[in-house]
């Protein structure tokens, strides 16, 4: 009995992921800046960017009118597009393949040049964002039901916790002192 109540959890929780994976996870626009930040730090930026922009609709954010629109806003618009859409259980779920998409940008470049000091400098600006992220995650992960939003949630849990424990191995940061006139 318990062993077929695992195995069905399993399988729906698989469909669920699975379902949540067909969807694509950035907009246009944001894969645009991703391609036009060729520099590890940039590209990280675009990536922490976009999870804070479906944080931002998760926690209510109602999109600015043209009315109520600042020059800065309307920038911004342009260049990112419109806020996403979807259930809460699809935007941590863009968040969490958003997290796993930086951290493989990271290794990538890891494996390519592993003195590149851009690599300490992006993991920690990841780090810190994903832990404001999850901070602000916690209480709506505890009121998760679906199979679906239950999994977005761990997998993004999977992902800060990679990322802790490679920070934890990263060489102290140096500090630059301010030069002397």
């Amino acid at each position: 009995m318990i062993t077929r109540t695992l195995l069905t959890f399993a399988v729906s929780l698989l469909l669920a992921t699975t379902a949540l994976a067909q969807r694509d996870y950035l907009t246009p626009q944001e894969v645009d800046l991703i391609k036009d930040a060729q520099v590890l730090d940039k590209r990280i930026d675009v990536f922490i960017k976009a999870a804070e922009r479906r944080l931002l609709v998760i926690n209510g954010a109602a999109p600015v009118t043209n009315a109520k629109q600042s020059k800065k806003d309307k920038e911004e618009a342009e260049r990112w597009g419109e806020l996403p859409t979807g259930s809460r259980a699809e935007l941590v779920s863009d968040i969490a393949r958003i997290v796993d998409a930086a951290i493989d940008n990271i290794d990538d470049v890891s494996m390519h040049d592993e003195r590149n000091p851009l690599i300490g400098k992006s993991l920690r600006k990841l780090a810190a964002a994903v832990n404001s992220i999850m901070d602000q995650l916690k209480p709506l992960s505890a009121q998760a039901k679906s199979e679906a939003e239950i999994a977005s949630f761990e997998q993004l849990n999977e992902g800060a916790q990679s990322i802790q424990e490679a920070v934890t191995k990263l060489p102290p940061e140096v500090e630059k002192k301010a030069k002397k006139n």
